[in-house]
């Protein structure tokens, strides 16, 4: 009975926490308040070692929650209940989007789409990579200003050519390794 209690809890937190992880924490407050599973001291403690490991918030700490509830099968009923509203409504929106799926003004919108994100996408990569392990302030301003449209233009015609084989995340991860190596050398 506890699994159905811990699943249907986190079901309406899946359904009514609008905002990511942090707009679960009233209701956990409630829940806390409600049931005997875990205190609010203890979902200070959540939220401090949810903060800390990597992922999504809310699945931690309804990971964390069902876990002090009832073990290993809690935890389980908790992430369940608490992602199953999201599951639903990918699953309606892809029924709806598939009848547009071939409509050619849609795919002529997502063919034009593609250079645009992939252009943002490689603007922020090298935002990122100037300030991880270029220091482009050392250069004159010319050149930063004439090196961001190059490299926009590599990332373009890079993602375009993805169809090749040998153009996998692979080798994007050994070409960035070799890269950072290069450039910390």
């Amino acid at each position: 009975m506890i699994y159905l209690t811990l699943f249907f809890e986190f079901l309406k937190i899946g359904l009514f926490a609008f905002g990511g992880g942090f707009a679960a924490i009233p209701f956990l407050f409630d829940m806390a308040d409600r049931y005997p599973w875990f205190t609010h001291e203890m979902l200070v403690d959540m939220i401090a070692v949810s903060e800390i490991a990597p992922g999504p918030i809310g699945i931690k700490m309804a990971t964390y929650a069902g876990y002090q509830a009832a073990g290993i099968p809690g935890s389980i009923a908790a992430v369940m209940g608490l992602i199953t509203p999201g599951v639903v409504v990918m699953i309606l929106l892809l029924r709806v989007l598939k009848s547009f799926n071939e409509n050619k003004y849609v795919q002529n919108a997502f063919w034009g789409l593609r250079p645009a994100v992939t252009a943002l996408i490689a603007a922020a990569a090298f935002d990122i990579a100037g300030l991880s392990m270029l220091d482009f302030s050392l250069l004159p301003n010319m050149f930063g200003v004439a090196v961001k449209p190059l490299v926009l233009f590599i990332f373009l015609w890079v993602a375009l050519q993805s169809k090749l084989k040998w153009f996998s995340p692979f080798t994007i991860i050994v070409l960035a390794g070799i890269v950072g190596v290069t450039f910390r050398l």
